[in-house]
């Protein structure tokens, strides 16, 4: 890449840029493309991974702090707040308020990019002093949103709809919104009045995963999560929350018919272990071997401590025969494009995105709607029997993801938005 416009000092803010999840994995292919183009790039969240002397951490910023999870509990598990709850909203606003105000002072920062922090209403204080912040400052701010409050259920009982009008999100000249599909964007124009630009998740399909044979880091992967060489390994790789749908999977793999195991890559927690605890008792119950495999995976590979292999995610994709994806809603779909890149087969549901932004592109998908059919599973099978009918599929899929999705695409958006930034034209 060459550098076209003037290198700038750019901050992204979130909950978190940790783990594997899609904001921070879609945070890092953001920044790796900036960073390409000449552009430094610092951060601010609860937590960083790495922390780095680019990184300005602040606990409270998490969603997951205590505090922070609390509140959460007070503001949706009811329709009306406390004074009590109030007050302490407030004192937490002017907390992190202040820490912006230092991030922002201490870089030097010409652009803030919020990660999901103005659209999800996981961490309020956070959401109203970011809103405060640009509404006195007018720093100009990308809002690059991935999930809206009103797409999840969790949200829809809440004591705190004047926050979430405030700021989830806000509406204020310096920002400038951006979503990953054309819902979210119809949604937000008739909800908030605000225009926004659409710039899909991608991957960096113009270099490909490495095929040469010669990378012998993940061979004894299946060994270590305890599945033999001749059983099928069926990754489920997602987080383990209840819109994720992971029983339709174990269910996939018990009517398979055939020796497989499914690994979940991901872990749980961020909405409670009940579900977990529900998919454990639930695999047992159709005797379906699961690993639960989050604590063996990464963004990048690494040892613990005592030595011990920490694989990436990409090793997953790598000895993966067959990907599943059975979510009820997604705002991309992050699985299904690695999935793409990683040129494997995948099993998935028919979420709307899936039907309004990457079907009629000409995809090609095992998919369903609501259940598993005799005809999901046939063709399962058949991705799992038949090399070349697997191979056909994959390799149509990669060639259209390298057209609509990659880099390229990611590099010619932003490159309008810093020129926009440039020469101090209006955001909008």
């Amino acid at each position: 890449m060459s550098t076209h416009t003037a290198p700038t000092r750019i901050g992204f803010i979130g909950t978190r840029f940790s783990g594997t999840d899609g904001v921070s994995l879609e945070t890092r292919k953001w920044a790796q493309v900036l960073a390409a183009d000449g552009h430094e790039c610092f951060y601010f969240a609860g937590m960083v991974d790495p922390p780095g002397d680019r990184a300005y951490v602040v606990p409270e910023a998490s969603f997951k702090h205590p505090e922070i999870a609390r509140l959460g509990t007070a503001l949706f598990d009811d329709y009306a707040r406390s004074p009590e709850t109030s007050a302490h909203i407030a004192r937490l606003k002017g907390h992190l308020t202040g820490h912006l105000k230092r991030f922002v002072e201490h870089f030097g920062i010409d652009i803030l990019i919020v990660e999901n922090a103005l659209s999800l209403p996981m961490n309020i204080p956070l959401g109203l002093a970011l809103t405060e912040y640009l509404a006195e400052s007018g720093k100009p701010t990308i809002a690059h949103h991935h999930d809206f409050f009103w797409e999840r259920r969790r949200y829809l009982r809440s004591a705190a709809s004047d926050y979430l009008r405030a700021a989830f999100p806000p509406v204020l000249p310096c920002i400038h919104h951006v979503v990953i599909n054309s819902y979210a964007s119809t949604q937000l124009a008739m909800r908030a009045g605000a225009s926004s630009t659409l710039i899909p998740n991608v991957m960096d399909f113009d270099h490909g995963p490495r095929q040469d044979g010669t990378d012998h880091y993940a061979d004894d992967l299946r060994r270590t999560l305890g599945i033999r060489p001749d059983q099928a390994l069926i990754l489920q790789p997602t987080r383990i929350v209840p819109r994720k749908r992971i029983e339709r999977a174990i269910e996939l793999v018990r009517r398979l018919g055939r020796d497989a195991v499914l690994v979940i890559s991901h872990s749980a927690g961020d909405e409670g272990m009940a579900y977990e605890a529900y998919l454990r008792e639930y695999a047992a119950l159709l005797q379906v071997p699961v690993r639960f495999a989050a604590a063996h995976f990464d963004t990048t590979r690494r040892r613990t401590a005592t030595g011990e292999k920490i694989y990436a995610l990409a090793d997953a994709y790598g000895q993966a025969d067959l990907i599943t994806y059975p979510s009820l809603i997604e705002g991309f779909g992050n699985a299904f494009l690695e999935a793409v890149y990683y040129r494997k087969p995948i099993v998935m549901s028919h979420y709307e995105i899936w039907f309004t932004d990457i079907e009629p592109q000409g995809f090609r998908s095992i998919g369903f709607d609501d259940f598993i059919d005799d005809q999901t599973v046939a063709q399962a099978r058949r991705a799992l029997s038949d090399p070349e009918f697997t191979r056909s599929m994959v390799e149509h899929n990669f060639a259209l993801g390298k057209r609509h999705y990659s880099y390229r695409i990611l590099e010619e958006k932003l490159r309008l938005l810093m020129a926009a930034y440039r020469h101090r034209k209006a955001w909008r």
